[in-house]
């Protein structure tokens, strides 16, 4: 303020060139933040000459006039120069002055006026959305005006629309008693607020309308707060019409004739739509007020023959598999408040954002999604029927359902990031499987139990892993008891036919029923039933085997690409295989002819003592892995890991699934009270 003359600006702001007025009012939009300036600014009558220029001045001169006056107003100052022929005349300007830095100002003078509760000019009782009400009656482009100013490639003029119809809207909301705001908010809607403020909420100019983004999705949720906490009231006109619309859709009446074709009155016609009781509006106000009747009606509204084909074959199913609609309808708009959090503060001061916040932030904060609160439930509604189609769900299971609908909804409408269209998001709900459903389901509450045990849930799935391995290795020997056949003999250079080899016989292999010896014997061809444990000479005492290896892949089966066919002697079956299993062991110099030479070591030379040709993945992961665990050693195959694992997750979840509710420690148990009771009892005997 030092470098400023007050007096001459105030001067400079009445002189008769147009050139002077301009800068001084200029140098004014500056100064004016300091409320030491201001206060200096009305004492030497600037407020007079502020307002006549609003009301009277053009180009870049009315531009920085406006610009001062809404920076004075949000000083909370000059409240009573704001006349009536000045809002008109701002009014106006919305409509129909094309320069931007004008309407700019301007959008900021009327959200001033509208916003500020306290000083609303010389007129008290009267609210800022009634005090702008007579100017906008005779400006019906008005509200229109600001919509289309939101797809202004000025982000400043975007920014500034948007708070003018966020106050106007928290305005209509804090201050009609007479319940007209929901028209007023549906005017909105209908102009297409919704379409561009979700355009604006998935656009790269995110960071520059922050703010009054923010604040509409806090008015979103002020709106739905609202909805849910308005009773359902028959003596209202538009829930009677809604409770009237709902009747007459389900055409209940018609579903209620005699065979004679006269109509008579259902009884049960609530209960058909899918309620609890035949009171309506009492259900709805218990679960969710007036929001619920509103999504109901807009869901049937929307698709009153697919609701009616809905009905009909809801009724054709027992009583006890119908799908409750109205309930379910009722159950998702809860589950979409509850993810949205709608009772949770959201406004920009809640957020604390500066212009440096990253778009992570954004992401975070941003919630798109709610502006199409309509399709949500829609989509969520159908989704919910779909599931309880698909598992064949009785009323006892309605619960479960729910469930699975509260986890959709977080896994599609939760995880979406904030530039995803709702036309991906409503086919994610249409498509998603029940199966994949209940598979994410186990996960999650898998990861619930992990956070609230911790290390007694991980103790708990150690030692399913290890029953699980104790099982698959007895299942795995079994195998090896039982025996197979594997060719043998086979020559893999054989030159006549490229990619195909030859196999002299077959080998018949069985483990001993003690465990310490594996009996074998050769055969010129298979045997018509299994050879008898006697009948195999060749045994190889396990004692002394030092390692097994193989070519059988440790990652993933092999595929028929893979494997090699190997034929038999004329007239004998093909067989496919590449896979081979060799059994190491110590002998005693001397011993065995097929030591290799000049192989001897300390006593021992380690030596090959058969080798096996398994025909499959399964036979060879079946043989590996059951020598391997024989001689405890750790299985190495895919089979059998994924084997294992699937053991021990599958008896995870049976624990999980059967955990008391006093395991997880939410309540206590209640013992029954013997108050009033005495010794006074016996037993009967008289059954045993």
């Amino acid at each position: 303020m030092d470098s400023v003359n007050v007096s001459e600006l105030v001067a400079r702001l009445g002189a008769e060139e147009e050139s002077v007025r301009k800068m001084a009012v200029f140098k004014l939009q500056s100064a004016i933040g300091d409320p030491s300036f201001v206060d200096v600014f009305i004492y030497e009558g600037g407020l007079p000459k502020l307002r006549f220029l609003a009301l009277h001045s053009t180009g870049n001169t009315l531009a920085y006039c406006l610009t001062s006056l809404a920076r004075l107003l949000e000083l909370d100052k000059g409240w009573d120069h704001v006349t009536d022929d000045l809002i008109e005349r701002i009014v106006d300007l919305v409509v129909a002055q094309p320069l931007v830095n004008v309407n700019r100002g301007a959008m900021s003078v009327l959200a001033a006026i509208v916003g500020h509760a306290s000083h609303r000019n010389s007129q008290p009782g009267l609210t800022g959305f009634q005090r702008l009400k007579p100017a906008v009656d005779t400006q019906p482009q008005f509200l229109p005006s600001l919509v289309e100013k939101m797809t202004s490639a000025d982000h400043a003029l975007c920014a500034n629309s948007l708070q003018l119809i966020n106050a106007l809207m928290r305005d209509a909301i804090a201050n009609d008693t007479e319940f007209e705001w929901p028209k007023f908010v549906k005017q909105l809607q209908e102009l297409g607020v919704i379409k561009s403020v979700y355009g604006l909420m998935q656009s790269s100019a995110i960071q520059d309308l922050a703010h009054p983004l923010l604040d509409f999705q806090s008015l979103t949720k002020t709106l739905l707060r609202s909805w849910r906490r308005e009773k359902v009231d028959l003596e209202k006109t538009e829930h009677r019409r809604a409770i009237r619309g709902l009747d007459t859709a389900s055409l209940a009446d018609k579903s209620a004739s005699d065979p004679k074709g006269s109509e008579t009155q259902n009884p049960l016609k609530w209960r058909r739509l899918g309620f609890d009781t035949e009171s309506p509006a009492w259900e709805v106000d218990d679960v969710t007020g007036s929001l619920g009747l509103m999504d109901l009606t807009d869901f049937v509204y929307k698709n009153e023959d697919g609701f009616q084909k809905l009905l009909l074959e809801q009724s054709a199913e027992p009583l006890e598999q119908r799908c409750p609609i109205a309930k379910a309808s009722l159950s998702v708009t809860l589950i979409l408040y509850e993810h949205f959090e709608v009772d949770k503060l959201d406004g920009v001061e809640s957020h604390g954002h500066t212009a440096t916040e990253t778009r992570a932030n954004f992401d975070r904060w941003f919630k798109p999604l709610l502006l199409h609160w309509s399709r949500l439930h829609t989509s969520g509604l159908n989704a919910f029927i779909r599931l309880w189609k698909a598992a064949g769900a009785q009323m006892e299971d309605y619960e479960k359902i729910e469930e699975l609908v509260r986890i959709l909804m977080e896994q599609i409408v939760g995880q979406a990031p904030r530039t995803k269209d709702i036309k991906d998001v409503e086919e994610e709900l249409a498509e998603f499987e029940l199966k994949r459903l209940r598979a994410l389901q186990m996960e999650l509450l898998e990861l619930t139990h992990e956070d609230a045990w911790g290390h007694h849930l991980r103790q708990v799935r150690d030692e399913l892993h290890h029953e699980a391995l104790q099982f698959v290795k007895e299942q795995r020997i079994r195998c090896l008891l039982q025996g197979a056949w594997f060719p043998y003999g086979i020559n893999y250079s054989s030159n006549k036919t490229p990619g195909r080899s030859e196999a002299l016989g077959w080998r018949f292999v069985r483990l001993s029923h003690n465990r310490r010896y594996l009996h074998y014997a050769d055969f010129f061809d298979k045997t018509a039933g299994e050879p008898r444990l006697d009948a195999l000479q060749e045994k190889i005492d396990l004692s002394i085997v030092s390692s097994v290896v193989s070519n059988v892949s440790a990652s993933a089966p092999s595929t028929a690409a893979s494997d090699s066919t190997v034929t038999t002697l004329p007239g004998h079956e093909r067989v496919s295989t590449r896979t081979k299993i060799t059994i190491h062991g110590y002998l005693p110099q001397g011993r065995d002819s097929r030591q290799p030479p000049g192989d001897s070591g300390a006593g021992q030379n380690e030596c090959v003592l058969v080798q096996l040709h398994p025909q499959s993945h399964s036979v060879a992961s079946e043989w590996l892995d059951g020598l391997l665990m024989l001689l405890n050693q750790q299985p190495i195959t895919a089979d059998t890991n994924k084997l294992v694992r699937f053991i021990g997750s599958y008896g995870l979840k049976i624990r999980l699934l059967n955990v008391r509710v006093e395991d997880v420690g939410l309540e206590e148990p209640t013992v029954p009270s013997r108050e009033g009771l005495d010794d006074d009892f016996y037993y009967d005997m008289g059954g045993v």
